[in-house]
């Protein structure tokens, strides 16, 4: 009986913990017209078939196809509420959900005329796209570039293909550049961060659609905290700690 009764409380908190995480979890506003007109084609489409064709095949092929796709690209527009916990005081939190494709030393020549630690993170088409601040601060500048639509994994895609610059200053003076890069499949990048406003981690920067990549341009010496091909949660992850002055880890 006891046996029971521990199972069923650990079965009724695995419950209410899924319960909880949906209901953290809404579409983002970017994609209202997108799911709204898809839907309304999907369904007007559907209902031609079913009335106007005889067989059921083509309407039940045309069901389960688009189905799948509009089940995709809700998939894609989800938005979690997220909030870091801990103390943000030097802290670099992962902008986006996604993989580290790069972490290297690179030449940055565009703002910083200087060597700087370039961590990439790139978004697939099943990822949530929303992007998040990196760091406490305040927003210096933002710049849009118009440019290619590389494979957005690919070195190049960094200063060749369509992108956003959002320059960030945390509150000792450190400067750190934020990405946003389109992808071979991403037309449009959204970039709420404006110019002299303050900054937080847990606010949006903004949002990419349909598959992308984000790119942090960090000062030397910087403490890096993921690895290759590691998986990130935007806004949960801490991927790297500015100047340490700690002995704690990552």
């Amino acid at each position: 009986m006891i046996i029971f009764a521990t199972d069923l409380k650990h079965d009724r908190t695995i419950m209410v913990n899924r319960i909880k995480k949906l209901k953290n979890v809404r579409l983002h506003r970017e994609g209202t017209e997108t799911l709204l007109y898809g839907g309304i084609a999907i369904a007007a489409v559907a209902l031609f078939l079913w009335y106007a064709v005889d067989s059921r095949i083509p309407f039940g092929v045309f069901v389960a196809v688009f189905g799948t796709v509009y089940a995709i690209i809700i998939n894609f527009f989800r938005c979690p509420i997220r909030y870091f916990e801990g103390d943000t005081k030097n802290i670099v939190v992962a902008p986006a959900d996604g993989k580290v494709v790069v972490i290297e030393e690179v030449m940055e020549n565009e703002y910083f005329h200087e060597k700087r630690l370039m961590v990439s993170i790139f978004m697939s088409l099943f990822n949530v796209h929303a992007n998040w601040f990196p760091i406490d601060g305040k927003v210096k500048f933002v710049h849009h570039f118009d440019g290619n639509f590389h494979k957005a994994w690919l070195p190049k895609a960094s200063e060749e293909n369509e992108h956003a610059d959002i320059m960030l200053e945390t509150d000792d003076g450190q400067e750190i550049l934020c990405r946003q890069i389109a992808g071979a499949v991403a037309r449009r990048i959204v970039t709420y961060a404006k110019d002299d406003e303050d900054c937080y981690i847990d606010e949006h920067l903004g949002f990419i659609k349909f598959g992308s990549r984000v790119d942090v341009f960090l000062p030397l010496g910087t403490e890096i905290c993921v690895r290759m091909g590691q998986q990130t949660t935007g806004d949960q992850t801490i991927i790297a700690k500015l100047s340490p002055r700690e002995n704690s880890g990552c």
